[in-house]
C-alpha cells in the first residue's frame, strides 16, 4: 500500500487548462473517488497519477516518493480501464499473467498467483477460456484480476463499471469494494455516477471545470455541500433564496420565504461568515409532501401544488410549484401518490437543511 499526493498539480493542453492547481492527500489503503461530469479533469488527474500524462506544474508522490519522471511501468500500479483492454487472442490465464512476465516473477510462481487472483474475483474455473466467451461482468472481473495480480502499490480504476447494465453495475460495485477491502490496496476510482461514489468511497473528491469543489467522506459531502454545484451534482437539491439574519456558535438564522425563520445547525452553516444574502439547501428526500390540511409539529410548512408525478415503485418523485419556483421531493409511499394538480402541503425539519452564501452569477 502507498499513499498518493498531488501538490499544486496543473495540466495544460496548449492554452487550455484541464486541471487547475490541485492538492490531494490520499492515505494508505483508502478508496477515494474522483467524481464529476465529463470534462471536469478527473480522468486527467488519474492519467497523471498513472504516468500516462505529465503534469505541467506541481508534484505527484506515491508512497512519499516523487514520481513525475518515473515511467508508468516502474510505478507498480494496477490499472483498469473503461473498456477492460483484454487481449482477445490470449486465454484468461494468459491475460491475468501478462503483467507478471514483465516483472521477473519466476515461472514457477506465476500459475499460483494467477489462480489466487481468479479466486479473489470469484472466477476460479475460467482460466482456459478466451475473453469473448465471458459476459461483460466476467470480463470486468478478469481486468481487475490482471490489475491486482501484480500486487500494486495503488489501484487506478477509470469508469470500470460504465459499460455494464444497471443491475450488473450495482452487483459489481459491491464486489469491487469487497475485493478492495480484502486486499487493502490504495484505490483511486473515477466516475461520473454519484450512486457509485456514495456507495463505494471512503472519501469523495467532487470536481468541476478542472478544480476540486469539495473533498470529504460521502455523508459529509452529501449532507453538507460546499457549493451550489456540489449540492446539485450529488443528488437532487432545492436551492431557496434566503437572507442570513444572524450567526453564532449554535448555527445560523435564515429568513426563507414562505417558510419564515429557519435555524440551521452550526455544522451545516459553516460557510456563512455573517448576515447577508444566502441560500437554503434542502435535499429532495428531506422535503415531505403532505395532505393540504396537515401541518405536523416540528416541520416548517407551506402550501404547494403537484406539477408532475414520477412514480418509481416504493418511492415517488414530485415536481412541485411553490410560488414562482419549482421544487423536487422524493418520498416513500404506502399506497397511491398524490395526483398531478393536487394541492398539498410541503414541509421540512430545520436540522435537515444546510446553508450556503448566495452565489454571484
Amino acid at each position: 500500500m502507498s499513499s498518493v499526493t498531488l501538490r499544486n498539480v496543473v495540466k495544460r493542453f496548449h492554452k487550455f487548462t484541464a486541471v487547475h492547481k490541485t492538492n490531494l492527500e490520499i492515505p494508505d489503503g483508502a478508496f477515494v473517488t474522483l467524481l464529476g461530469p465529463s470534462g471536469c479533469g478527473k480522468t486527467t488527474n488519474l492519467r497523471m497519477i498513472a504516468g500516462l500524462l505529465d503534469p505541467t506544474e506541481g508534484e505527484i508522490l506515491i508512497g512519499g516518493k516523487r514520481v513525475n519522471d518515473v515511467p508508468i511501468h516502474k510505478r507498480n500500479l494496477g490499472i483498469v480501464f473503461q473498456n477492460y483492454a483484454l487481449f482477445p487472442h490470449k486465454t484468461v490465464a494468459e491475460n491475468v499473467a501478462f503483467g507478471l512476465k514483465y516483472r521477473d516473477v519466476p515461472k514457477s510462481e506465476i500459475a499460483g498467483r494467477v489462480q489466487k487472483a481468479l479466486d479473489l474475483v470469484q472466477l476460479p474455473h475460467v482460466g482456459e477460456r478466451y475473453p469473448k466467451a465471458l459476459s461483460g461482468g466476467q470480463q470486468q472481473r478478469i481486468a481487475l484480476a490482471r490489475a491486482i495480480v501484480i500486487e500494486p502499490d495503488v489501484l487506478l480504476l477509470d469508469e470500470p463499471l460504465s459499460a455494464l447494465d444497471a443491475n450488473l453495475r450495482e452487483d459489481m460495485r459491491v464486489e469491487l469494494k469487497r475485493i478492495q477491502d480484502q486486499i487493502g490496496v490504495t484505490t483511486v476510482f473515477v466516475t461520473h455516477d454519484q450512486s457509485e461514489a456514495l456507495a463505494m468511497s471512503d472519501s469523495i473528491v467532487v470536481m468541476s471545470a478542472g478544480r476540486v469543489e469539495q473533498m470529504g467522506a460521502p455523508e459529509e459531502v452529501y449532507n453538507n455541500p460546499a457549493s451550489e454545484f456540489v449540492a446539485n451534482f450529488l443528488g437532487a437539491s432545492n436551492m431557496l433564496p434566503a437572507a442570513c439574519t444572524a450567526t453564532d456558535a449554535e448555527g445560523a438564522t435564515l429568513d426563507v420565504a414562505p417558510f419564515g425563520s429557519v435555524a440551521v445547525p452550526a455544522e451545516k452553516a459553516q460557510r456563512l461568515s455573517g448576515p447577508g444574502p444566502a441560500q437554503l439547501v434542502l435535499r429532495a428526500e428531506k422535503l415531505a409532501v403532505l395532505p393540504e390540511a396537515e401541518a405536523p409539529p416540528g416541520l416548517l410548512t407551506a402550501p404547494a401544488r403537484v406539477e408532475t408525478v414520477d412514480y418509481q415503485g416504493q418511492t415517488v418523485r414530485y415536481f412541485l410549484r411553490l410560488g414562482d419556483r419549482q421544487l423536487q421531493a422524493i418520498n416513500m409511499i404506502d399506497e397511491r401518490p398524490f395526483e398531478q394538480g393536487a394541492p398539498v402541503r410541503i414541509g421540512f425539519r430545520p436540522k435537515d437543511a444546510s446553508a450556503l452564501p448566495a452565489e454571484t452569477k
